[in-house]
């Protein structure tokens, strides 16, 4: 197998065999100290702000630090390993110690993509890397083509989401070593099943951020995020850092693809836009298997996921439909507070553009905010959609993190699941929900002093008086109950309730590859249309070369008639029937070319 070494511009970096160079930009110091394995070396002044040392004399797994002319101590901000915590020593890491087992996995298409989204830390009671080998049987099982991992970037703490994440390229020493994270990948792939790693490009979390003092130009003092300064993007070695960063992680971890976090807010004035250099570099570089490459973007845009006249992606492959999601939980829950506001009125007419269009939102102006939002995604094929009932943020930023089964009951819930994992779109499950979890996701956290108080004060002012929450209810981030509350209760697998919904999530999964898969590679634009909606109601109808696909379901009080839907049926919840009575679906497909 050829080396899955990445060459990065920051860090500790195995140049040959026997020589390891450090190197960092400290443009804000006049001096840098290499502390390595307890002795201290002068590191190099090599222009425009960086500084390298180079050494023979060194072994995989030596601990090293950076030392400021004033003495702070700080870790490897392009650490590839941490000893312990965020704030510890680096290690010097070689990137070729593991021997990967599965060297002829080729990956596989995104049309067959089903993720399945998972946090490390509380898909297993151990919560490491390891530990989730032993579920990945489990997951080839029910029919999990990929695994989608929140971020992993060494954060703060033991515990926490990952999206606080400051030293972009060590995986959390929590979790398991750099190793362990290869050694689940490379396992995950000799069950036939991608991997899919969400990374954080837009801010760095609130603890062992030291680049500020390393170097002040690495972010814009006028540009703010939600969560800290705006990364300067068009300063060359800050461009660097986040630009390789994917590519680092895809190479040497061997990853299937990766989810870019709230890129709305990767402000870049370059005339080539850093997330365009990054999907772009990836299609180069990565040619060994399909690289598949989504976004999260609140704004609704198509121009980073263009299809080219054979259909491939020379950017990104999908975007996650938000608009999907907050129409579902409108359309089943009735709860219209701050953003659901957008979807109040007639939620299953913003449900069935979402499924025959894309957004729901193609320009039109948003209740919320006040401002149109979006553009025409109708050109769009489906599977430029990753559609989803929940998931980590739309669980863990409700006060008491819970599931959509908590909120709109099982028969519902059930309608919902068979929709969304029988639609062209690409499904996404949220851990637990192939089961019928029902704990909740918390935010947790794992800070100390000010900023745990901070936090914790934050999130209950934030809540107080908000769905009949008292503040003061609300769970403490940083206490470890919160953390232990959001782990996953694999006991209830032994439950009459559990086994049944794992059977039907199987038995859904199974009729997707079957039947709807079949469909996908072919499908363009302008396919979908919507057959007709009433309250609680709707029926949408896809045409793709190889056929037509419609839906129709109803959780609504009132029956409904089925409509003319061409071809078999071939799924029906409870049952087959010429009506729909409330919590009921119906899916058929007629095979062959469309006429």
């Amino acid at each position: 197998m050829e080396s899955r070494s990445f060459l990065k511009s920051w860090g500790a970096e195995f140049v040959a065999a026997d020589t390891v160079r450090f190197r960092v930009w400290a443009s804000g110091q006049e001096s840098v100290t290499l502390r390595l394995s307890g002795k201290e070396f002068k590191m190099n002044p090599a222009g425009e702000g960086w500084f390298e040392f180079s050494t023979t004399d060194i072994s995989p797994g030596a601990e090293y630090h950076y030392v400021l002319a004033d003495g702070t101590t700080l870790p490897d901000p392009a650490s590839r390993g941490q000893k312990a915590d965020v704030n510890g020593p680096s290690l010097v890491i070689d990137p070729e110690s593991y021997r990967w087992q599965n060297t002829q996995w080729q990956g596989r298409p995104w049309e067959e993509t089903v993720f399945y989204e998972l946090h490390v830390g509380t898909f297993t009671p151990e919560g490491t890397f390891r530990a989730a080998i032993e579920k990945l049987p489990y997951l080839a099982d029910i029919g999990i083509s990929a695994i989608e991992i929140l971020p992993v970037s060494q954060f703060g703490g033991n515990r926490g989401w990952g999206y606080d994440g400051v030293l972009l390229y060590a995986p959390h020493s929590a979790y398991g070593t750099p190793d362990d994270f290869k050694a689940f990948v490379d396992a995950a792939h000799g069950y036939g099943i991608s991997v899919v790693l969400d990374i954080v490009l837009n801010h760095f979390g609130p603890e062992g951020n030291y680049l500020p003092l390393l170097s002040p130009e690495f972010f814009h003092k006028e540009r703010m995020t939600p969560w800290g300064p705006g990364i300067a993007y068009d300063v060359d070695a800050a461009r660097r850092y986040i630009a390789e960063a994917p590519l680092y992680w895809l190479k040497e971890f061997n990853l299937d693809g990766l989810r870019f976090d709230a890129i709305d807010q990767i402000d870049d004035s370059a005339e080539k836009h850093v997330l365009i250099e990054i999907a772009e570099r990836i299609r180069a570089e990565i040619t060994d298997r399909p690289a598949h490459l989504t976004t999260e973007d609140c704004r609704n845009v198509i121009f980073l996921h263009p299809r080219d006249e054979a259909g491939s992606t020379p950017l990104f492959s999908g975007e996650w439909n938000d608009d999907f999601h907050n129409a579902v939980h409108v359309f089943a829950t009735g709860e219209t507070h701050a953003y659901y506001q957008d979807f109040a009125d007639r939620p299953e007419k913003q449900v069935a553009r979402a499924l025959a269009e894309g957004f729901a939102y193609q320009g039109e102006v948003s209740p919320h905010s006040g401002e149109a939002r979006g553009v025409d995604s109708t050109g769009q094929p489906p599977v430029a959609f990753v559609d989803f009932l929940q998931n980590h943020d739309q669980t863990g930023n409700r006060a008491h993190g819970e599931r959509l089964i908590s909120l709109a009951g099982i028969e519902r819930t059930k309608v919902l699941l068979a929709a969304l994992l029988l639609s062209p779109h690409i499904p996404l499950l949220f851990m637990g929900e192939e089961y019928g979890e029902n704990k909740p996701f918390l935010f947790f956290t794992d800070f100390h002093g000010d900023l745990a108080k901070a936090v914790r004060e934050g999130r209950a002012k934030e809540f107080a008086g908000h769905d009949g929450y008292d503040g003061d209810s609300v769970p403490d981030p940083n206490a470890e109950s919160t953390f232990m509350q959001s782990k996953l209760d694999w006991n209830k697998l032994e439950s009459h309730e559990g086994r049944a919904w794992l059977e039907l999530t199987r038995a859904l999964l199974r009729l997707r590859q079957q039947r709807i898969v079949p469909l996908l590679a072919t499908a363009g634009g302008n396919s979908g249309r919507v057959v007709q909606t009433d309250e609680g109601y709707l029926a949408v109808s896809w045409t793709f070369p190889q056929g037509t696909l419609s839906l129709a379901l109803n959780i609504g009080e009132r029956h409904q008639t089925l409509p003319e839907l061409p071809g078999e049926t071939i799924f029906a919840w409870p049952k087959a029937a010429d009506e729909l009575p409330q919590n009921s679906i119906v899916v058929r497909l007629a095979s062959g070319e469309a006429k």
